[in-house]
């Protein structure tokens, strides 16, 4: 079962939660009809495991890497929100799909199996046992110029398709608990 917890109570290990278990990055195209009302479009999920989460501006914060081809990149541009979701190890081949396929060619959430919900228009999957909802603060290209160790940007970048960086506002969190009744 998932509850709301403050950011301050995830007890994951970030290092592992990142760069071991993957998260997915969900957004959802945002339409605005005659009378001025949204309407939700077409969401799409990826695999990352690249980011990170901390404090900047007296705020809980996550990170986001996106290269400029993938698909979801292009629905976070048009958005201010999006979902990351940590799932449980049973789910590694959906997200070993959601990072090989692109969701311009079809419903990833339909081919990897997973659920998606929206919470307060904001989409998310509900096999998580994280779910971090993010608020856009700040966006930009990584620069080649400003890598101090010129390796990693060879080793990283031999396609020169850097990056954009994303620094979110975590506005909710959702996190597994076991009920004690």
């Amino acid at each position: 079962m998932l509850k709301s917890v403050r950011p301050e109570a995830l007890v994951d290990n970030p290092f592992k939660m990142i760069g071991k278990d993957w998260m997915l990055v969900t957004a959802c195209t945002r339409k605005i009809d005659e009378d001025g009302n949204v309407i939700n479009g077409r969401a799409n999920t990826m695999t990352a495991s690249w980011g990170g989460v901390g404090i900047l501006w007296n705020k809980p914060v996550a990170t986001i890497y996106l290269r400029p081809t993938r698909y979801t990149k292009e629905i976070i541009d048009q958005t201010d929100e999006f979902s990351l979701t940590v799932l449980p190890e049973k789910y590694r081949n959906a997200l070993n799909y959601c990072g090989s396929h692109s969701g311009r060619d079809e419903d990833k959430f339909r081919a990897a199996k997973l659920t998606l919900d929206f919470m307060n228009d904001v989409p998310w999957v509900k096999e998580g046992r994280v779910v971090l909802f993010c608020r856009k603060l700040y966006a930009q290209e990584m620069d080649p110029n400003s890598f101090t160790d010129e390796k990693i940007c060879n080793q990283n970048y031999r396609k020169n398709d850097f990056h954009t960086m994303y620094i979110a506002e975590i506005t909710k969190v959702l996190m597994e608990t076991r009920d004690t009744k």
